[in-house]
């Protein structure tokens, strides 16, 4: 129970900035490669485009922080299971 409290208080924490935050602006790698590229070719067309482009650039940060904790987590745990359970079948 306390682990899931924790983790609505986490989910809360990341979601309530996107709706404060809408007119964020942050430039990033992203945008410095687009620009070099445009320069270096101005007639460049993308492959494809983005489904949903978020509100600015540290929205498109927190997105992206939050997909990296996501995946550590899951590493963490798939890690932390398959240690705990050789610790405990060795035992046995």
């Amino acid at each position: 129970m306390k682990n899931l409290v924790l983790f609505f208080f986490v989910v809360i924490l990341a979601v309530v900035p996107l709706f404060i935050h809408q007119d964020t602006d942050f430039g990033g790698a992203d945008g410095q490669a687009e620009e070099a590229i445009t320069e270096i070719a101005p007639d460049y067309e993308p492959w494809f485009s983005s489904l949903w482009e978020p509100p600015g650039g540290e929205t498109e940060s927190l997105l992206f922080s939050l997909q990296a904790a996501l995946g550590a987590m899951i590493i963490g745990y798939f890690f932390g299971f398959g240690r705990a359970r050789r610790k405990y079948s060795s035992k046995q």
